[in-house]
């Protein structure tokens, strides 16, 4: 099995000082279970690799007591000499420990330098398929590569394995992404080769600090790593939470939302936006519908009030945002038909999700600007690909817009959470690109008040599909 991690930087000659293994010769490592070596088939300042590669004795490795497992057949035929799995997170805690901890005694400033690095893994071993690989590496801002592996050449009637050759891009540091490679490795593979007590518990925590606890798939992660070991999965899954109340957490997240409603308040802009949405909907002919990151509720309840629309869904990626909307719909003292009317799911936008297929209009109110790029390529994935409802309506801030409020500062977003805020124009190139690329038509209209030169305070797109 090999990893071969790269870097594309001025730099990029120096990796082997963060590496700590020298790139001028081959250096063999002995491990428990057999040899890991590590060479470097590329080095100049432009572009440096290095690989590790793993010889896995079979027989030594079978020697190795494991108080989890009862061998049959296994302990004879299995793929564990050729797959990445804990082997490899082992060999890279134990020949890249010092790169994955932090310290480069030779090339101090190199330690929190972020790259534009890649990772490629031959091969990885993925229990539940591309999916899962997506669900993990996409969320941590990763750009994914995958080729899978057929069975066997001779015989493609077998059909596709498990087995995926994996490239990882990512602008980070070169500790981050050796601890990444170090927790999820043994995640995908599902099959530890060791036994898995109560320190495994603190490895999971201390490797997963600031980055784990607000992963959208803590739960997988976390109870894969653990062998899915019940008391070490509640354990670790309550050591994650963030040490806030929820009550606290609920009041945060209220306080941010006030903040941007407080902003808008004099220009009514919050029931502009719903009446707009509302009028773009009911315009469709549409019948069944989706608010996607539908939030607390707030169109949904307005949905509701319009006979035509006879299903609604809302999805939104906060469950406690959820029992909010719930709440504010008064789901529980509904009619049975009117209940019948409307559903309320969890999940998120930058998963396919065969839920949100078949609609007639869906709507994304105020979401996309909460993405980082890589999410919201995946979002675009989600919803114009794969959901594809007929209408999709999009609405976003107009960035322009903000010199209209003398107390929002210079530069500053109307919402803390928005990873940007567009300009008309960079808004109507991202909408035109997307459809084109997805088979939709696009118009565009303002919603609240249009100053000259500098247009209204939201803008909104309604793809079509063609």
């Amino acid at each position: 099995m090999l990893l071969t991690i790269s870097a594309a930087h001025e730099r990029a000659g120096e990796l082997g000082y963060l590496l700590h293994k020298h790139p001028g010769k081959v250096q063999g490592f002995e491990l428990s279970f057999g040899k890991a070596h590590v060479f470097y088939p590329e080095v100049s300042d432009e572009r440096t690799s290095a690989c590790l590669m793993l010889d896995v004795d079979p027989v030594a490795m079978m020697r190795e007591k494991r108080r989890d497992q009862v061998f049959g057949l296994d302990q004879y035929v299995n793929d564990r000499p050729y797959v990445a799995s804990s082997l490899m997170s082992v060999a890279i805690s134990q020949v890249y420990g010092s790169a994955m901890n932090g310290p480069c005694k030779d090339r101090p400033e190199l330690v929190t330098m972020k790259w534009p690095l890649t990772a490629r893994i031959d091969v990885l071993g993925v229990r539940g398929g591309l999916e899962w690989l997506e669900k993990v590496f996409l969320p941590m801002g990763y750009e994914l590569a995958v080729e899978r592996r057929v069975l066997d050449d001779q015989f493609p009637e077998w059909g596709e394995s498990p087995y995926f050759s994996v490239t990882l891009s990512k602008v980070t540091t070169v500790s981050m992404l050796l601890t990444h490679l170090y927790v999820l490795i043994p995640v995908f593979d599902n099959q530890k080769h060791y036994y898995v007590g109560e320190d495994e518990i603190d490895k999971l925590l201390a490797k997963g600090a600031g980055w784990l606890s607000t992963h959208p798939e803590k739960e997988f992660i976390t109870c894969r790593y653990l062998k899915y070991r019940a008391s070490l999965y509640t354990e670790a899954l309550a050591r994650l939470m963030p040490e806030v109340s929820e009550e606290a957490a609920v009041e945060q997240e209220t306080v941010t939302q006030v903040a941007e409603e407080t902003l808008e308040t004099p220009l009514s802009l919050n029931d502009q936006r719903h009446g707009a949405v509302l009028a773009a909907l009911k315009g469709t002919g549409a019948t069944r519908v989706l608010d996607l990151g539908c939030g607390e509720g707030k169109l949904l309840r307005e949905l509701m009030k319009e006979k035509q629309f006879e299903e609604i869904i809302g999805m939104d990626v906060s469950i406690r945002t959820l029992e909010v909307a719930s709440r504010r719909l008064k789901l529980d003292r509904l009619a049975e038909r009117q209940a019948s009317r409307i559903k309320l799911l969890h999940g998120s936008l930058i998963y396919r999700d065969r839920r949100l297929e078949g609609f007639d209009a869906s709507a994304l109110v105020e979401v996309i600007e909460h993405l980082d790029p890589a999410r919201l390529a995946a979002l675009e994935r989600v919803v114009f690909e794969f959901a594809r409802p007929g209408t999709v309506v999009v609405t976003t801030p107009n960035q322009e817009y903000n010199v209209m409020w003398e107390t929002l500062p210079a530069g500053q977003f109307r919402h803390s959470d928005h990873r940007f805020e567009w300009t008309r124009a960079e808004f109507e190139e991202w909408a035109l690109r997307v459809a084109e690329r997805t088979g939709y038509r696009v118009r565009f209209d303002a919603i609240g008040p249009v100053q000259e030169g500098i247009g209204s305070p939201t803008q909104m797109g309604i793809f079509e599909k063609g």
